[in-house]
Order: C-alpha cells, then structure tokens, then sequence
C-alpha cells in the first residue's frame, strides 16, 4: 500500500524526518509564501507540517487542496495559522504542546542572566582582543539575587522560568490579561499592569501574539517601568515596539535587552545590532536535540491520527 503524502515546509531535525519518512511519503516545499508552487507540491496530500515561520493566513488556508486533511504545525505557538479560516475549510489543526516547556525556559534565563551581567558586551570585549586583564571597573552587571522578576504571560513557559529565577534568589511576579495564571508558591499574582511594571527590576516576555497583546511594550509602557530595568522576550516578536524599545535602550531607560524573538523574522530591525546592552538570539528557544525530538513525535502522532481517521491528541482547530 502506498504511504500517504506529507509536506513539510523546512529541513527538520535528521532523526525527525527519517521517522516520518518510515511512515509518510515526504515532500518539502517551501512556504514563505504560500504561492503556485507550494500548492502544486500539495497536490495528492492529506498534510502539511508548517513551522512558526511560515504565514497560513485566511488567504492561503482558503488556496489550499480541498482534500488537504490537516495542518500539523511543528510548533507550540499558532499565532502563523489562521485558525478560523481552517476551521471554516473543515481543516485539522495540531500544535506539540508540553514538550518545550523547559528549553524555551532555559533560555529565557540565560537571557535574564546575560543581559544582567553584560555577558554579551564582555564576550564581544575579548573576541575583538580589546581586553587588557581583570579590572575593577570594566563591563558592570548588577546581581539577580534580591531582585524583582516580573513575568507576562504565566503559562507553562513562564511558570518554568519563574522556577529558575527562584532558584536564584529572586522574587518573582506575574501579569496574565487572561486571568487563568495559576495561583502557586513561586510567583504573587498582580492585577494592575501598571502597578506590575513599577514593581519589577526585570521583565519577561511569555504572551501569545493577540490582538491586546501587540504592542503592549511601547513607549507608555517603559514610562511606567523602573529606570533601568531590564527587559527578556523569548515570546513573539510582535509584543514589542521596537521604536520605543530601542530608543529606552540607548537612552539607558532600558538597562539591558534579551531577545530571541524579533518583529518580521528572520529580519530585525538593525539598530538592535547597534546596541551594546542587548543580548541577541535568533529564535532558539526550542532548540534543543531532546525538544526538537519530542516535538517530532508529537507531529507524528497527531499525523497518524489524522490519517487513520481519528481525532488527533493535539488538535487545536
């Protein structure tokens, strides 16, 4: 009996791939755009595996093959699907939640901790062979231990993170605009957001990309933060302004930036290059061997389900 076609739409981790061609007939075919030629490469598939970087829009689910099955995005987050507009064309929908909780975690504190100590500025002092030895007053951090971690967004990730700052001896606060943030021993809820800015010394990013959530870090909100806070996303790029970000930043009103995530990647805005006190990722937050195999699992569970004609475990749409 024939295997089944699959689309994915980027190279995936060897060991993935090797285990979904074991089961599918894979084809890859670039998606950024969704155009004539990834459309011929769907024909005869019963489904696509997007990445976070690729935009399936209302316009391209609604250009996609009547007997496409499903969408199984290798992905947690699902902000580059237009869920409605598959829900509307009667196409499944699957993300790989659960698994990367602690990866994207890890490095959102090594974002807290390299942007606090000024970890990148000093590596970049040494690998241009500018450093003359150990000096009292060169590359200042300031410690973590005693200071106030502010997280937006407490869902698994941000839970994850708040275990680790606790770890290092900070208190820890949260914001959740959805009101569902568990109450628990590591991180005091605040209502008011304002309020919540005032009260951190560093802030991280862990909100999905909504309509009320776009932009929310603008020039407003930096006036109601602490001078000199430090502000980590490892969320969507999209939550930030960047005028307003990188101009608190060179002013010194931002001590220090840690991002992964970045507003129309794989571009960025290049002032950010520019900034000392920024530390700059490109979007690894799930890339670990251990994650990125997991979240191939899941992709090949929900794939199997689908095409055996079950509810996949990880259906979202």
């Amino acid at each position: 009996m024939a295997k089944r076609i699959v689309v994915i739409t980027a190279e995936l981790p060897a060991s993935v791939k090797t285990a979904l061609m074991e089961r599918f007939d894979v084809r890859t075919a670039a998606a950024r755009p969704v155009d004539a030629a990834f459309l011929v490469a769907c024909d005869g598939a019963f489904a696509v595996v997007p990445s976070p970087g690729d935009l399936f829009d209302a316009a391209a689910v609604n250009a996609l093959p009547q007997e496409l099955l499903g969408l199984a995005s290798y992905s947690v987050g699902l902000d580059h699907i237009a869920l409605k507009a598959a829900a509307a064309c009667g196409l499944i929908v699957t993300n790989t939640p659960d698994v990367l909780t602690d990866a994207a975690a890890d490095i959102a504190m090594h974002l807290i901790l390299s942007a606090a100590r000024g970890a990148s500025r000093a590596e970049r002092l040494l690998r241009a062979g500018d450093w003359a030895g150990w000096r009292p007053a060169e590359v200042f951090g300031v410690d973590l231990k005693g200071k106030t971690l502010g997280v937006i967004g407490y869902g698994r990730i941000g839970r994850a993170t708040a275990r680790r700052a606790q770890a290092f001896g900070m208190r820890v606060v949260f914001y959740d605009r959805r009101g569902d943030g568990a109450v628990d021993d590591i991180a005091e809820p605040v209502a008011d957001l304002e309020a919540f800015y005032g009260a951190c010394d560093v802030i991280s990013l862990h909100a999905p990309s909504t309509h009320e959530t776009r932009g929310m870090i603008d020039a407003r909100a930096i006036g109601a933060m602490k001078p000199g806070v430090i502000l980590i996303n490892t969320a969507r790029g999209d939550l930030i302004e960047d005028d307003d970000v990188i101009e608190a930043a060179q002013a010194g009103r931002i001590r220090a930036l840690g991002l992964d995530v970045y507003n129309g990647e794989p571009a960025l805005d290049p002032r950010y290059l520019t900034l000392p006190n920024a530390t700059l990722l490109p979007h690894i937050g799930s890339s670990a061997e251990e994650t990125r195999a997991a979240m191939g699992a899941k992709v090949i569970e929900n794939l199997e389900a689908m095409a055996a004609g079950r509810s996949p475990p990880d259906r979202v749409a």
